[in-house]
């Protein structure tokens, strides 16, 4: 490799160009942490590694994701692919699409390739009126596997989720402390575990921080599809109810009720607030940036990799829910309520 390429790898890495030179040509004397940034620069420049650095896999772990055109997806993959990488697994990304292969017809597909383990995430296993046994028959397989959000206590596996009663409870708390009476929510169908708690969070907060009883708080809430599309007819819906505030199931949705309450000749944040949940990649440069409830995915992700590793290990760590708390990001999408003069 000329010495050009060395100074830009080195600079990249924040290393010498000798210390860049013996870990190119393989030569010992660098700490894992050093190789593992020589190795990353290397490829955030675009150069191919040498063919003695690259390393076996220690086995196959599928991944299998909903569609990836909702940024909080690729944001959980990446961090789980990267985590993966560092331990010496291949990751093999599978997503789901409308029409295309089912969650099942993944998993037979990853168990005939002789996968070592799989994550799941926001998968069957967050369906209430998913049948479980699929996942009965996976530990018959002897396939250990863990799942991100959505918990089932009928399934024995790990879970890690975001604390979604938490998150209604810091959005409704941020609101009303805004001044706003009439708070609506926006979610996914109710038949998923996630959108279950964040309603009983909404409840909970309504009652906590304004009083409205369990029936009025069901009257703001508008079910959905998880998308721009069913955030957009979730808030129409929510506005014709007269609220100013709008907390949505997810970043997606909130965009879409930005676009209804626009559409209304309504402005954001000056007549609605929105509050949005996930923090996906790129929400810091909507218009106005986006209020919204951050899932810790990284977090997240590295806990779903260390319990499945443990499992493989055959250390299996606990069954049941590892819970992470959620954060609230204020930025511009939300602001105090206007008095009604």
């Amino acid at each position: 490799m000329n010495t050009a390429r060395l100074a830009d790898i080195a600079a990249q890495a924040g290393v010498s160009e000798a210390t860049v030179s013996r870990v190119l040509n393989g030569k010992p004397g660098v700490s894992a942490a050093t190789r593992q940034t020589v190795l990353a620069a290397l490829d955030v420049l675009g150069y191919e590694r040498p063919t003695r650095l690259r390393q076996r896999s220690a086995g196959l772990i599928g991944l299998i994701t909903p569609e990836l055109s909702n940024p909080i997806f690729p944001a959980f993959t990446q961090v789980i692919e990267q985590v993966l990488t560092r331990y010496g697994y291949t990751p093999v990304l599978c997503t789901q699409t409308p029409g295309g292969s089912t969650e099942d017809e993944l998993v037979e597909l990853l168990v005939e390739r002789g996968v070592t383990g799989i994550v799941f995430i926001s998968g069957l296993h967050a369906d209430t009126t998913a049948d479980t046994e699929r996942y009965a028959k996976l530990i018959g397989q002897g396939v250990p596997f863990v799942m991100i959000n959505g918990y089932s206590p009928k399934i024995a596996a790990a879970f890690i989720s975001p604390d979604d009663r938490a998150a209604m409870q810091m959005a409704v708390q941020h609101l009303a402390g805004l001044g706003h009476q009439r708070i609506g929510l926006a979610v996914g169908p109710a038949r998923f575990v996630p959108v279950e708690r964040k309603l009983e969070g909404f409840a909970e907060a309504m009652q906590s921080q304004l009083g409205l009883t369990e029936a009025a708080a069901a009257a703001l809430v508008q079910h959905s599809l998880f998308s721009v599309e069913g955030g957009q007819a979730a808030a129409g819906a929510l506005l014709d109810r007269g609220c100013t505030a709008i907390v949505c199931g997810s970043d997606l949705m909130a965009f879409g009720a930005i676009r209804a309450a626009r559409s209304r000749g309504l402005s954001v944040p000056g007549d609605v607030s929105v509050v949005g949940f996930d923090d996906s990649p790129l929400i810091a440069f909507a218009d106005p940036p986006l209020t919204t409830i951050r899932q810790p995915v990284e977090a997240m992700g590295a806990a779903a990799v260390n319990v499945l590793l443990e499992e493989i290990g055959g250390n299996p760590a606990q069954r049941g829910e590892f819970v992470f708390q959620p954060e609230l990001v204020v930025r511009g999408s939300t602001a105090a309520a206007r008095t009604r003069g």
